[in-house]
């Protein structure tokens, strides 16, 4: 089944139809469900999660639990491998999973938290509960998992609070252009769940986590806030990151992260699927398509009109079949009051520098870019659609607008809920 929903309706020519190729492959390439097939199976008895090996027979328990944009796929594929052998689990998603037997699956709020985040937060703490190391968690940990794991501390007290002052911290945080990096920090100082707090409630059981990255240079521990792994940030972190956006940290609650290294003992925290392997797909493909391909990044970070201008740069030293591939996360620094996405925002300033033999193409591998839309196609075509429609790609780019400019010329990837999350792809071709 095709990634790219409109697919056909793009590929108007021969370039189109070559660029929507090499995306439609590294989509291809991050199914949740095909790479999970490969990670988990069951042999004569044994279980092997990745390069981990456990005896069915001795594992008293046997729990599953997902979070983000991945989990309500990846539980599917577990129940159907483990079946019986799964005594419970939970999945919290951005998006409503089918019924299972043995695992529960909750729809949460994203990009902002939610009160009803942290109900479901909540549901899954009471799964970890009472375990011993003869007990077996696995979790998939994937992009949006942040958001999800919302579970603030009250006054210093066990008893959660609501979402309303994370909810106003996130906005701030979005509009200035913070770093997932620095978005993290402070999330992992405002949730009881996140930046090792999973791990501390699942001691001392053995856990495997299984990581898909969506974050820029993969590291582990700032993936969906790292709630399996040791945090090595500090309040003091979180707190300087507040200070750089002049947020107002006063009557917040931040919380420090569990760092006694016992937690973390039984830990095994796997990435199990990066950009990096949706990039190695492309390249292949391109070159499949007679094109020299190169990889340029897998961590291209900054504001969208930093990010256009390398890439800019790159493509004028460009021949005739030559293809860039980029993954990463760029951020916008929100001047305007509009609608629309990094990659909308992204492909809008490189198309008002191409020349008519350049194409770019932007998308977010989950499917949606802030939006419905999940990136665009432009190229030449593009630029004259906006024209007929009277449209001013320069006020859209002021005004943050680029989703309704978007709707109005086309030309924009129609995808769905991909059921996977790697951040972002970028691909700039000349013909």
């Amino acid at each position: 089944m095709m990634k790219i929903k409109n697919f056909k309706e793009l590929a108007v020519n021969d370039q189109r139809k070559k660029i929507l190729s090499i995306a439609e492959a590294g989509l291809q390439s991050i199914d949740t469900k095909n790479t999970l097939k490969n990670l988990v199976k069951i042999k004569k008895g044994l279980l092997y999660i990745s390069e981990k090996q456990f005896v069915l027979k001795n594992i008293e328990k046997l729990i599953f639990i997902g979070v983000g944009k991945s989990a309500v796929e990846s539980a599917v594929v577990f129940e159907n491998i483990l079946g019986n052998h799964i005594t419970n689990g939970i999945v919290i998603d951005v998006k409503k999973g089918k019924k299972l037997k043995k695992i529960s699956s909750f729809v949460g709020s994203h990009p902002l938290p939610s009160n009803q985040n942290i109900e479901i937060t909540k549901k899954i703490l009471d799964i970890l509960e009472g375990f011993t190391e003869n007990d077996l968690v696995v979790f998939l940990i994937s992009g949006g998992g942040s958001t999800l794991l919302c579970l603030p501390a009250q006054a210093g007290q066990p008893k959660s609070g609501d979402a309303e002052k994370e909810i106003s911290i996130v906005q701030a945080l979005i509009k200035n252009g913070a770093t997932i990096q620095e978005m993290n920090t402070v999330r992992k100082h405002l949730s009881l769940a996140r930046g090792g707090w999973l791990a501390k409630y699942a001691y001392p059981a053995k856990v495997v986590s299984l990581i898909f990255s969506d974050v820029p240079g993969d590291d582990m521990t700032f993936i969906a806030s790292g709630p399996t792994c040791k945090d090595e940030t500090t309040i003091n972190d979180a707190k300087n990151v507040l200070n750089k956006y002049k947020i107002n940290v006063e009557g917040i609650d931040l919380i420090e992260t569990p760092k006694e290294e016992k937690y973390f003992k039984n830990v095994k925290n796997v990435l199990a699927l990066s950009n990096q392997t949706a990039l190695e797909a492309m390249a292949i493909k391109a070159e499949e398509l007679g094109l020299i391909a190169k990889i340029m990044t897998n961590k291209i970070i900054g504001e969208v009109y930093d990010a256009s201008k390398i890439i800019l740069k790159d493509m004028r030293s460009l021949d005739k079949n030559e293809v860039l591939l980029y993954g990463g996360e760029t951020t916008v620094k929100v001047r305007g009051v509009g609608r629309g996405g990094r990659n909308l925002q992204l492909g809008l300033l490189l198309l008002k520098n191409l020349k008519e033999d350049e194409i770019v193409l932007t998308v977010a591998t989950d499917g949606r870019d802030n939006g419905p839309f999940g990136g665009a196609i432009c190229d030449i075509i593009t630029k004259q659609d906006i024209g007929k429609k009277g449209l001013s790609l320069e006020e859209s780019l002021k005004n943050n607008d680029s989703y309704p400019l978007f709707e109005k010329a086309g030309n924009y990837l129609m995808m769905g809920d991909t059921g996977s999350n790697v951040a972002d792809l970028i691909i700039a071709m000349k013909f």
